[in-house]
């Protein structure tokens, strides 16, 4: 039999569409449509869009496989918030950095950032990183916690949530 006229199982349907939006250039990073990742099968834990013919992206490719951003900055968790520096000509930048450049004209936090594009945490806070090294964006840690709340306080809220 034909290879060509063998039925495509679903993996060589997604294979087969990722190779043709090579051919036609350059992806989205993001997933539109609600992709989810998956738990099982040979590819756990890769996102996929809700179309048999979206293509798979995983998330070393948007960082070119980097695990930390290009220069060392500060340290990025999960309530840092993050803000645009300043404006720049976007139309040297890749996809990824423009939508949280975009996303980035307000303050908002690493994990806002992640959750509004689909993009594993890691991710996100190497593609900060890189924008803090370049100067797009700054970031402001979290209000460190001085002085743990008195005992009183806290049962006062849980005795008037309680009430609720």
């Amino acid at each position: 039999m034909n290879p060509r006229e063998r039925p495509m199982t679903a993996w060589a349907g997604a294979v087969e569409a990722a190779a043709g939006a090579a051919r036609e250039g350059p992806t989205p990073f993001l997933r539109r449509g609600g992709g989810h990742p998956t738990s099982e099968g040979p590819s756990a834990g890769v996102a996929r869009g809700d179309a048999p013919s979206d293509p798979l992206v995983r998330p070393y490719t948007l960082t070119r496989g980097r695990t930390r951003p290009r220069s060392a900055g500060p340290a990025l968790d999960m309530i840092t918030i993050v803000v645009a520096a300043r404006d720049r000509e976007e139309h040297h930048l890749e996809p990824e950095y423009k939508e949280i450049l975009r996303l980035c004209h307000r303050p908002i936090s690493v994990a806002e950032i992640s959750a509004r594009l689909d993009i594993p945490m890691t991710v996100v806070k190497v593609l900060l990183g890189d924008l803090v090294a370049e100067g797009d964006v700054r970031t402001r840690a979290a209000v460190p916690v001085t002085r743990l709340p008195e005992k009183k306080v806290l049962q006062a809220v849980l005795d008037g949530i309680r009430r609720l």
